[in-house]
């Protein structure tokens, strides 16, 4: 059975009040389910509607496209264009083959990960660093994060995985957990990730695989790099050794 990391606690106990997926022993407190009613509770009438008319309007107008390398590429030029000299800017760009294959919208995450890593189980064999992971996903959310754990269990076999976000969860936990054994799989948010790394509780060399939740839309339809503070921390993080890691042809980057 898949032994998740940090989320031992929520699986095993009874679901009645005052347990949810999310609980751990944090410094923000309270109950994970009051946080998710909040996060989850729809938007005034009149506000709703404006917030989602634009994109609404924008998708009407054309089916949804998969993303693609080219996508985050522009992205990352459009966010520095203000701030980096022509040349900085150059540095910024990846080779093609540093990409995957991109999720062309008809895969499950379990058969997008099969896809794109075909010898997974003979690469977690072989895996005995601690204070690392094979593979991150990266999401824009806590709850996001649980719904693709849950979602990769025909991929991930007997993969320890680790949830890697800041909600009801305090970093030094997390490095804890990593400093005392071998974790295959981080699932989790730019913004815990990026602290991790800057903390030293996560050595980004071993990493063979970054796949980016592109895709899904959350309830105001927007992707994760649609949302400006998570979009800036996925950039900073990609500054903090992911990009030279591309360029050596070490690290692959994927778009589900």
């Amino acid at each position: 059975m898949a032994d998740d990391l940090g989320d031992e606690w929520w699986e095993k106990q009874p679901t009645g009040a005052g347990s949810s997926p999310e609980a751990s022993d944090g410094e923000e407190g309270g109950r994970d389910t009051e946080v998710m009613q909040q996060e989850t509770v729809p938007l005034p009438a009149s506000s709703k509607k404006t917030k989602q008319k634009k994109i609404t309007d924008v998708l009407a107008k054309s089916e949804p496209k998969p993303g693609v390398p080219e996508d985050l590429q522009k992205l990352m030029k459009d966010y520095y264009s203000s701030s980096r000299s022509v040349i900085e800017l150059e540095e910024l760009n990846l080779p093609d083959s540093c990409f995957l294959k991109a999720n062309d919208l008809t895969h499950s995450l379990s058969s997008y990960l099969k896809e794109i890593c075909p010898k997974w189980v003979k690469l977690r064999k072989n895996h005995s660093e601690k204070k690392s992971v094979l593979m991150l996903i990266i999401c824009s959310s806590a709850i996001r994060t649980l719904e693709l754990i849950r979602s990769m269990t025909a991929f991930r076999g007997d993969s320890k995985v680790i949830k890697l976000f800041a909600k009801h969860i305090k970093v030094q936990e997390q490095m804890k957990l990593l400093e005392k054994r071998v974790v295959h799989l981080g699932v989790g948010t730019p913004g815990r990730i990026k602290e991790l790394v800057k903390q030293g509780g996560l050595n980004l060399n071993p990493l063979k695989f970054l796949v980016f939740d592109w895709n899904w839309r959350d309830q105001k339809l927007r992707r994760m790099m649609d949302i400006p503070e998570v979009r800036k921390e996925v950039f900073e993080l990609l500054e903090m050794g992911v990009l030279s890691l591309c360029k050596s042809e070490s690290l692959k980057l994927g778009l589900f």
